[in-house]
């Protein structure tokens, strides 16, 4: 479907079943880590999923191609960003199967039912420093600092809103493991699975992915390193695939 683009649009190729997404080149555009998200989470066949923060789609828009979901929806507060989502949701002809609602992770919960998705997904802001940031409501701030919503919000928001056994993902760094699993523990969300994410085999790790399960028993399992480069500066096989190159 066509659609038109506002100033400083731009429409990317997903590599993946003929997705493509608009993106303002002058806000926030997703990066590896949407991308890493959306292959590290799964949805059950004819499962719902909600991506808090949703941005402008992407991560509900490559799910609707990795999975067998019967609906996504993204939460998006931003206008600007939720307008692209949907616009883009349009551009796919994912109507039936993607939703973008704009409003507060903060008040989710009176926003969809409770206990009411499988899987929760997000790809929150990782800094929680706000100092040096001349314009709070730019949305590359947003995106990037904890201006809107915070660690805890993400985590208690997605206990509210996940059936019981159902499944949190997120990325997020490495730095902020330790509360992050705490803070997953203390609302339900037992962590059950990890994988850090390295830039190149010798550095340290910049990305963590990490899934929960509402309700589950105490057991982690800690998978294999994913690396995204070689010592050259060329991606992985591994990262070829998931990027559909």
């Amino acid at each position: 479907m066509q659609v038109s683009l506002k100033e400083n649009e731009r429409i990317d190729d997903l590599q993946r079943a003929g997705l493509k997404i608009i993106q303002n080149s002058e806000s926030f555009c997703f990066g590896m880590d949407a991308v890493l998200l959306s292959h590290f989470a799964s949805v059950p066949d004819n499962g719902s999923l909600l991506d808090l923060g949703t941005g402008t789609g992407i991560i509900p828009i490559l799910m609707s191609a990795l999975t067998n979901a019967a609906h996504l929806t993204g939460l998006e507060i931003q206008e600007e960003s939720a307008d692209m989502a949907c616009r883009s949701v349009k551009m796919n002809s994912l109507e039936d199967r993607v939703s973008i609602v704009r409003g507060d992770i903060k008040e989710a919960g009176g926003i969809f039912p409770l206990a009411s998705f499988d899987v929760i997904t997000c790809n929150p802001p990782y800094l929680q420093e706000n100092h040096g940031i001349t314009n709070p409501r730019d949305a590359k701030a947003i995106a990037r600092h904890e201006l809107l919503c915070t660690l805890e919000d993400v985590i208690k928001t997605s206990e509210m809103l996940l059936k019981p056994g159902g499944h949190f993902f997120m990325v997020h760094r490495p730095f902020r493991l330790s509360e992050i699993m705490c803070g997953m523990h203390d609302h339900h969300l037992e962590p059950k699975r990890m994988r850090l994410v390295y830039p190149m085999a010798d550095k340290e790790p910049n990305m963590v992915l990490i899934e929960g399960v509402r309700g589950g028993n105490m057991r982690i399992t800690v998978e294999k390193p994913l690396i995204l480069q070689n010592s050259d500066g060329s991606y992985t096989e591994e990262v070829k695939t998931l990027y559909g190159f």
